[in-house]
Formats: C-alpha cells, sequence, structure tokens
C-alpha cells in the first residue's frame, strides 16, 4: 500500500485553508450588516436559546455554558455543507492571522527534541533576532513559564511564547551549556506566502505559492519583477499544495496572465446575485509560455486561478485532478468572539463550471472519498482520475473540460510511488530522522554556510556523506538495512534539500528538491515545446 506522507503532513493545513476560503468574497456578495452582528442577537428568543438558559439556571451541576453552545452550533453546522464551519473565538483568531500574512510574536520557528525546545531558525531582523536569539539555542523559560515539562504540546508552547505586539517574553535559554537571559521585545512577523521565486535557466522562472493570504499578490509581484529583470521569458507557477485563502488575491493574479476584460471567474448562490470578477488593468505576463502545476492538495482559490487559465487557453495544466472546491463562504460573527463561516455560493471558471465535488452522501464520505482516491492508487493513472460524471466544456483551443470534480491537468503525470513509500514515511515522521538533520546542521554549520548561494550548494554538498552520518546516527538502526537503493536516494535528496532550509528557508528547500522534481522535468518539456 502506498505511504501517505503526503496527506499526514499537508491535509491538515489544506482542510484548514478549505474552510477559511473565499470569506472576503462573501462580505462583497452581500452588503449583509447582520455578518457584523451576534448570531443570536434577534429580536425574538428561539428553542436553542431556552434550552441553554434553562440549563445555565437550573442544572443541578455547574456547566460550561460556552461549551456546551458551541458544541450545539457545531452539530447543527455539520448537517450542512463540508466547508460550513463553527469556529471558537482562538480558531477565528488563528484563520485570521493566516489569512492576513502576519502574527504577533517574536519570530523564531522550534522544534521538540528530548523533551528541549530548540530553536531551529531566527527570522532575520525580526525581535529574536534582534535581542540575540540563535539557532541552536535551547528554550528553558519564558516568563516564569518552564518549556521543559514532557507532554508540552506544540501549541501550548506557541502560546507562551507569542503575544501582543510590543510586549516582553523573557527567556531563560541554553547556549554552549551556558544559561543566560533574553528579553524579546514581540513584533509583527510575517507570514510569506511565495515559498521560493528563481530562474531555472537563463529564460525560464518559477515561483511556488503555498497559499492566498492579503500579502500574497504584492509577494508575487515583488518576485515577477524580480524575474522580468533577470530575463523571464517563460514561467512555472507552483500551486502543488496550495490549500487556497482570499479569492481576489487569486484573481488579481489572473489578470497579470490574462488580457482585456476576459472573465476570470464568477460567483452565484440561491440567495447570492451573480458577480463576476474580471481583468481591470494590463498584465505583468500577458505573453510568454505559462506552466502550472497543480495536485490533489490544491484547492479553492488555487482551482480558480488554474481553471480561468485553462478556461482561456493561457497556460498548461501539469499535475493530478485537484481537490474540488468551489464554494464561498462568508464569515458570521458571534457573541462570544466565536464565529461561523457559512457557504453562501458557489464559484464557476469563465466556461460556466463549477469544480465543487459533490457532498451529497455526508461530510464524512466527502472527506474519506479523497482519501480513498489515494489509498486506491488512483492518482497513478490518468484515466480514473478524469471527471466523467461532470458537464463536458469546449475552450477555445478545442480542449475538453468538465466541471464537477476539481481541475483536471492538461498533462497528467502520477504520484511518486517510489517517494512516498510507507517505511520513508516512517522514516520523515520520526523524530531520530528531523534531529539528525538539526543536529548535522549545527554540528556542521561552519562549512556549510560557506556556501553564498544556492548553486554553490547543491554543486558542492555531498548527500553521501550526510547520509553516511545518518546511518549511524542514534535510533535509525532499525530501519537503516531495510531501505532500498531508490529509497536511499530519495532520502539523500531530501536531506540535502533539509539542510539548504536551515540556510535559505524555502526558497533553499524548494530550490534544493526541483532539481529532482519529476513533475517540473514535465513543465520543462512543455516549455520546449
Amino acid at each position: 500500500m502506498m505511504g501517505n506522507k503526503k496527506i499526514q503532513v499537508w491535509l491538515p493545513l489544506i482542510f484548514s485553508l478549505l474552510m477559511i476560503a473565499g470569506m472576503f468574497i462573501g462580505y462583497k456578495l452581500n452588503d449583509n450588516p447582520g455578518s457584523k452582528k451576534g448570531f443570536f442577537s434577534t429580536g425574538s428568543r428561539n428553542s436553542l436559546q431556552e434550552a441553554l438558559d434553562l440549563i445555565k439556571l437550573r442544572y443541578v451541576d455547574l456547566v460550561a455554558i460556552d461549551s456546551l453552545q458551541g458544541k450545539a452550533i457545531r452539530e447543527v453546522m455539520a448537517e450542512l455543507d463540508p466547508h460550513s464551519v463553527y469556529l471558537s473565538p482562538e480558531e477565528v483568531k488563528e484563520a485570521d492571522e493566516d489569512l492576513e500574512g502576519k502574527f504577533e510574536g517574536i519570530g523564531v520557528e522550534f522544534n521538540v527534541f528530548n523533551d528541549t525546545v530548540n530553536a531551529v531558525y531566527v527570522i532575520p531582523d525580526a525581535p529574536g533576532d534582534k535581542a540575540g536569539l540563535k539557532i541552536g539555542d535551547k528554550l528553558l523559560e519564558v516568563n516564569g513559564n518552564s518549556l521543559t515539562r514532557k507532554g508540552q504540546s506544540n501549541d501550548s508552547i506557541k502560546a507562551l511564547i507569542k503575544g501582543p505586539k510590543g510586549t516582553k517574553a523573557a527567556f531563560k535559554i541554553m547556549r554552549d551549556g551556558q544559561q543566560q537571559s533574553v528579553t524579546v521585545s514581540r513584533g509583527t512577523i510575517p507570514v510569506l506566502s511565495v515559498d521560493a521565486s528563481y530562474m531555472i535557466d537563463d529564460k525560464t522562472g518559477y515561483i511556488k505559492l503555498n497559499k492566498f493570504s492579503s500579502t500574497t499578490y504584492e509577494e508575487f509581484m515583488d518576485a515577477m519583477e524580480t524575474l522580468k529583470k533577470q530575463n523571464l521569458q517563460s514561467l512555472i507557477l507552483d500551486l502543488r499544495d496550495n490549500g487556497g485563502g482570499l479569492m481576489e488575491e487569486a484573481t488579481d493574479i489572473a489578470d497579470e496572465f490574462l488580457d482585456g476584460e476576459k472573465l476570470i471567474v464568477y460567483t452565484q448562490g440561491e440567495n447570492s446575485k451573480k458577480r463576476e470578477y474580471r481583468c481591470k488593468r494590463p498584465g505583468i505576463f500577458e505573453n510568454g509560455k505559462l506552466i502550472v502545476l497543480i495536485d490533489e492538495l490544491s484547492a479553492s482559490a488555487s482551482e480558480v486561478l488554474a481553471g480561468a487559465l485553462q478556461d482561456w487557453c493561457r497556460a498548461k495544466i501539469i499535475g493530478r485532478r485537484s481537490f474540488g472546491k468551489g464554494l464561498v463562504q462568508d464569515q458570521f460573527s458571534l457573541t462570544d468572539g466565536s464565529g461561523i463561516r457559512l457557504t453562501i455560493a458557489r464559484y464557476y471558471t469563465p466556461l460556466g463550471r463549477s469544480i465543487q465535488r459533490s457532498y451529497e452522501k455526508g461530510k464524512k464520505i466527502y472527506l474519506d472519498d479523497f482519501m480513498e482516491r489515494y489509498h486506491n492508487g488512483e492518482l497513478l493513472y490518468a484515466d480514473s482520475n478524469k471527471i466523467t460524471n461532470g458537464k463536458a466544456f469546449v475552450t477555445n483551443c478545442k480542449d475538453t473540460v468538465y466541471g464537477g470534480g476539481g481541475i483536471m491537468p492538461d498533462v497528467f503525470v502520477p504520484i511518486d510511488t517510489i517517494f512516498y513509500t510507507q517505511l520513508i514515511n516512517d522514516i520523515f515522521n520520526g523524530s531520530a530522522y528531523n534531529s539528525f538533520i538539526y543536529h548535522y546542521y549545527l554540528d556542521n554549520r561552519q562549512q556549510l554556510d560557506q556556501y553564498k548561494t544556492i548553486t554553490d550548494f547543491i554543486a558542492n554538498v555531498d548527500a553521501a556523506k550526510v547520509w553516511q552520518a545518518f546511518t549511524g546516527y542514534a535510533g535509525t538502526a532499525t530501519y537503516i538495512q531495510s531501505i532500498k537503493l531508490q529509497e536511499k536516494d530519495k532520502i539523500q535528496q531530501r536531506m540535502k534539500a533539509m539542510l539548504a532550509r536551515y540556510r535559505w528557508r524555502n526558497q533553499g528547500f524548494y530550490q534544493v528538491m526541483n532539481n529532482y522534481d519529476h513533475l517540473l522535468e514535465m513543465a520543462l518539456q512543455q516549455i520546449k515545446k
């Protein structure tokens, strides 16, 4: 059976993004002042309110009425479509931060090894960096709260470290065997949408987008301006694993590829009038070859962008059938700070095709069906990934496309089953692997940091040497002997990319991994045609 490393790692993030995708469209679809009011702030009481009041006033034991109310609303939302959801106040705050493309904190990424919180990256010029925190620091305590207790979750650690801009985070750390005190003044930390942007060769550029937040279009345009200065003539836009986000950011990007006043997407629902989104400005890349990469985790705003470019024959879509999320949500605030995101419309590509998969059999089957496609091996075969039960449409370039099940690529590339074996999944999910990469970087930092460019890093870092060190690392002996040659090659590639990530973050990771990416190879072949 194929492993599900990719699903395990990305699916929670993808589904959380799916829940928040499209909410800003809802605000514009309906100028509804009720969206700012509490859910229960109506002029008359209802049976749910009466029941909750009775429980609060007359029940024999003390009850957390807010929690009970939240559970009741969740049950109601569960009877609707898969993307209408209830969000607790904490979930509302977290989702809003993700969409805003920023959060308030210290700008330090951490990981827990052997019950110890380790700083694995410090964002340059962020508050943590300015205060003197470094990669390799062990964070022992913050504001008198211990960070070394067993069983602490990453979320509980984050809650202690993050905080409003301007507040202080007083740390006790261990560095080079010596305990020190470092106080950080928290600030605003950007969360970038562009993972990587660079020229693959002298004419072909590459941009990787991980989501569509309020800063995505601006980041995209900055990347495009830089690439244009480097003689950009063809572009590969990577939307794999991109679960969506703000629709207007996606339509703004589509506008940069399409000319005139072309329709990009329209939305419509039973209680929402049809609203069209069209091109409104000259684009930065209306000519030149364009390839868009998608996969089974590309969803929502990613599908809107890919669908528009496919309908207008502007781009060649390469990869695997996308997720199939074509619903628009509006956010309604509740009186306790929680909220509901309610589906109010569907979106349609320029040809009029709906991308939404059927959810008539219920939310569980809707989500399980996606997992079933993965485990059944359907991602291996182009024919089984075709949308056969949807309405057919014909583009201007005489291609047949379908609605009702995501975006089917023009060129299908099956999933790499050698990379996603169960053994490799177990290795990448295990603490020994991640701990090894971290400590290998620290032990060899002086040598690794001598490479000033990622190109030099790729050319000179010996992955076989890294592998040799890995075979002798604690915790790896149980599975080293079971690894096949092809699996070994894949692990070595990933190790090299992870080391580059410590040096250049996601830019380094993807630039290294792209050297071994079959999908990218197919994209380059299409560009040369």
